[in-house]
């Protein structure tokens, strides 16, 4: 496995495959949830099922082999849903020409990358805000295990509330003990063991539940069963409109697709990193542009398998705090999914709720970055917090990135110090203004 460098990389075969079936595991809900939504732009339920494992399959082992990085790739939440939105609305848009939409968007977004040799792009924003970033993450996907078995429920508006003590919430509960006593004994594959813990005391409850569900949906997903096989259905792969896509009345679109896939990209690659201490000797998210480049291949792909667009996937610091540290992990979880390609009904025996406590222990390890907070600093301290408070506020990794760079901008200027805001992170801030404005909103 010269390959991949696990020597230099303190890792192994066995680690690496254990941290890719972690992955896999708190990251395969998307297949079942993802066409679910797609559905709802006239899109076949089992022929969008078919492309979300295509995407999250060769976006993942593309991901490995070419940066070398743990992370994943698959079919963003909720970028799905601004897709279906953009279809659903507009009277000029069918499903074909959104997906035209999301291949370009994803050449474009590797043009620029390409484009970029100085990686002065990444470079404009500042480390303090990309450790808000990851802190973010971390309360971003802490959120969604609690919201994933309604741990808390929204009582008021602004006001949240436990919520019911009921089997799924008792299972969760202990499942997320077993866990925690796994990670702190330092058990090798606690997550996975965590995660089939889990799922095993989840199936005597089963039927009790109700219907499945994607995480931060606020409903268990059910355990039952429909059968171990089915045939896969290519029907969307190549079903896609080109030629119309670039008409001038969707380039707003592109652009917002563009841009979303950027700083989403951003905040989830370097956030993971940063968080996992996958750095280089600089202190920089290692091969961060490579990892980019990589998701802009996995976006364009997404296109052209007929799905809504790839997006590095944050419960790949699942598999990251399991011990992946090279492109092995995501070549493993890759390849994880091909099998659902016949075997997805399977699924339903491992309910959402086992990755759950998962999650939510994840969010822990993420929170790091705190402790490289200068508060007394409030031009910095500031824009951290926002860039981390954002995320699990609004359910969003892009509103964060975007409220994050507004406000170290605005405090920056109000300060004086200009000399602290580079040209990009402003070009980045006119374009966060534009998505903020728009009418169809933006939504990860």
């Amino acid at each position: 496995m010269d390959f991949f460098d696990l020597r230099n990389n303190g890792s192994s075969v066995s680690t690496e495959l254990a941290a890719g079936l972690t992955s896999f595991l708190a990251s395969m809900y998307i297949v079942v949830v993802n066409p679910a939504i797609l559905s709802a732009a006239g899109m076949s339920y089992s022929a969008a099922l078919t492309s979300t494992i295509l995407v999250s399959a060769f976006g993942s082992i593309l991901m490995g082999l070419y940066s070398n990085n743990p992370l994943l790739v698959a079919p963003g939440m909720s970028v799905n849903q601004l897709f279906v939105f953009a279809v659903t609305q507009s009277k000029v848009m069918p499903f074909q020409t959104a997906l035209g939409c999301v291949f370009w968007a994803g050449v474009i977004f590797l043009i620029l990358l390409l484009l970029d040799r100085r990686q002065l792009l990444l470079a404009s924003v500042p480390r303090m805000l990309r450790f808000g970033m990851a802190g973010g993450i971390g309360l971003f996907i802490a959120t969604l295990g609690f919201a994933s078995v309604r741990f808390f429920v929204i009582e008021a508006p602004g006001r949240l509330a436990l919520g019911p003590l009921n089997e799924v919430t008792l299972t969760f509960l202990v499942g997320l003990a077993i866990t925690a006593a796994l990670v702190a004994r330092k058990t090798p594959g606690a997550f996975a063991l965590g995660i089939l813990t889990t799922t095993l005391l989840a199936w005597p409850l089963g039927r009790l539940w109700g219907d499945a569900s994607a995480i931060g949906a606020g409903t268990a997903t059910a355990v039952t069963w429909h059968g171990f096989w089915a045939w896969p259905d290519f029907s969307l792969i190549l079903h896609l409109d080109l030629l119309h896509a670039l008409q001038p009345t969707h380039w707003p679109f592109i652009f917002m697709l563009v841009f979303t896939c950027l700083l989403n990209g951003f905040a989830s690659c370097a956030g993971v990193s940063e968080a996992g201490d996958l750095v280089d000797e600089r202190g920089e998210p290692r091969d961060l542009k490579r990892s980019l480049e990589a998701l802009a291949g996995g976006v364009a792909l997404a296109g052209l398998f007929g799905s809504s667009p790839a997006a590095a996937f944050v419960e790949s610091s699942t598999g990251v705090r399991a011990g992946g540290r090279t492109g092995l992990t995501a070549v493993t979880a890759g390849l994880l999914f091909l099998p659902l390609l016949y075997l997805w009904p399977l699924l339903s025996l491992v309910p959402t709720l086992a990755a759950a406590p998962v999650l939510v222990l994840v969010g822990v390890f993420m929170l790091k970055p705190l402790i490289y907070v200068r508060w007394e600093r409030f031009d910095e301290a500031a824009p951290f917090f926002m860039a981390m408070i954002m995320m699990p506020l609004s359910g969003s990794i892009t509103q964060g990135a975007i409220w994050g760079i507004l406000s170290w901008i605005v405090i920056k200027a109000s300060c004086g110090k200009f000399a602290q805001i580079p040209l990009l992170l402003l070009l980045l801030g006119a374009a966060s203004l534009f998505l903020l404005l728009n009418v169809i909103g933006i939504h990860d």
